[in-house]
């Protein structure tokens, strides 16, 4: 645990995780909080409610590598004060919008979405030396975990006892001060040495997005593809066995394992390669589909959980070595876009293969998702000049070779 105490003594940095964990859990909940407004406070159908999710969905996705650019050109206070702003006029008109109108307030609402995630994980690069910094990707990789597991419980729990318009304030309002509080921070994008933000141009696409990061990306879309398809299969599978009330127990079965397996991630001596991770997970995936009741699916999906965390703590470490500073923000930002359509994807091809089978195909297309992202990352990464020596003498973490331990304070070359 020395490492995690070396990451929480770095100045700023445990009040940014704290602050972002309340950002983050908020964001997390925002697509259940309008699902139930639409359900019980518009009483529309559930399929409308999925229309206003996917529109809020694609918004993020859309906007992820557009918010990281203007954070690279602008820097981070001033897309945070822009962000929150456009939060607190859609959260404050969501609860009085037509559902036709809030279609497309949600989408721009989506596209402005507080960046969070992609400006915590920049100033975690910012703010640690190499050697930290697998430690302190765990950790940022457990506070999602977290915000996963409360977030979405806490609002059905809200919506069961007070009005949904009333719950969708509230998710907003911890929006906006998780993203006030950020701006507040204003937490470093660049190491000391580094370029400041908008002092140089950004470096072309071609320099940086080759094959080594086009398969981090690939496997950032897998990984999550995997994760919203394990959540539909889960509840299938009770369904189909009597059980679904037991699903949330099962689900944070699932969200305790990934939070332990993040941890001991951060500690071990040596990291092991994204696509090493993806392709386990996808294996120890699917024979949770053999599970006949909730008492053992919650055994079955230990196993996934406890390389949950680890396998998005890889992917954030990764984007963070292959992305040059100057261009760090919009590489993280097609990051959280690449995750955020796997979520958004995984669910309609876990729920068609559940359509054509059995439950136990929900499983099976979940995890042969993830296997299939991670060998298509593995052959683009041999693929990738990345992994040539590079002027530190190692390989580039893609292929996960790490760098020898550069200070935060010390000029670092391009990648």
């Amino acid at each position: 645990m020395t490492g995690y105490r070396q990451v929480l003594a770095v100045p700023g940095m445990a009040p940014l995780l704290s602050v972002s964990l309340l950002a983050r859990t908020a964001i997390t909940a925002d697509v259940m909080a309008l699902t139930m407004y639409v359900v019980l406070g518009l009483d529309l159908s559930y399929a409308a409610a999925g229309g206003v999710a996917a529109t809020l969905t694609a918004g993020v996705a859309l906007g992820g590598p557009l918010l990281g650019r203007m954070v690279d050109r602008r820097g981070p206070r001033a897309v945070l004060l822009v962000t929150t702003v456009a939060q607190v006029v859609f959260w404050l008109g969501v609860p009085v919008l037509p559902y036709a109108v809030l279609l497309g307030a949600a989408f721009a609402a989506g596209l402005l979405m507080v960046p969070a995630q992609a400006i915590t994980r920049q100033a975690i690069t910012a703010m640690t030396t190499a050697g930290q910094r697998r430690a302190a990707f765990a950790l940022e990789s457990v506070q999602g975990e977290l915000s996963y597991v409360v977030g979405p419980a806490v609002v059905i729990l809200c919506a069961s006892t007070t009005s949904p318009g009333v719950v969708a304030w509230g998710v907003g309002a911890a929006i906006v001060a998780g993203g006030a509080g950020i701006a507040l921070l204003n937490p470093p994008v660049r190491a000391e040495g580094e370029a400041d933000v908008g002092a140089a141009g950004p470096a072309p696409r071609r320099e940086w997005l080759g094959a080594g990061m086009i398969a981090v990306l690939v496997m950032a879309f897998g990984t999550t593809t995997l994760l919203s398809g394990v959540d539909l299969a889960i509840v299938a599978a009770l369904e189909e066995a009597g059980q679904v009330s037991w699903a949330a127990a099962v689900v944070a079965v699932f969200g305790v394992a990934s939070v332990v397996g993040g941890l001991i991630y951060g500690v071990l001596p040596r990291p092991l390669p994204t696509w090493l991770l993806l392709g386990l997970l996808g294996l120890v995936t699917i024979p949770a589909g053999l599970a006949t009741d909730w008492s053992w699916l919650c055994l079955a999906v230990v196993g996934a959980g406890l390389l949950t965390a680890p396998t998005l703590s890889s992917v954030a470490d990764a984007v963070s070595r292959l992305a040059p500073s100057a261009v760090r923000g919009e590489a993280t930002g097609m990051q959280s876009s690449a995750q955020s359509a796997g979520f958004a994807l995984g669910s309609p091809i876990v729920g068609v293969a559940v359509d054509l089978s059995v439950p136990a195909g929900g499983f099976a297309a979940a995890g042969l998702a993830g296997i299939a992202a991670a060998l298509t990352g593995c052959l683009l990464v041999r693929r990738s000049p990345a992994r040539t020596r590079s002027p530190h003498g190692e390989f580039d973490r893609a292929g996960t070779p790490q760098p020898r331990e550069v200070s935060a304070g010390t000029p670092q070359p391009q990648r």
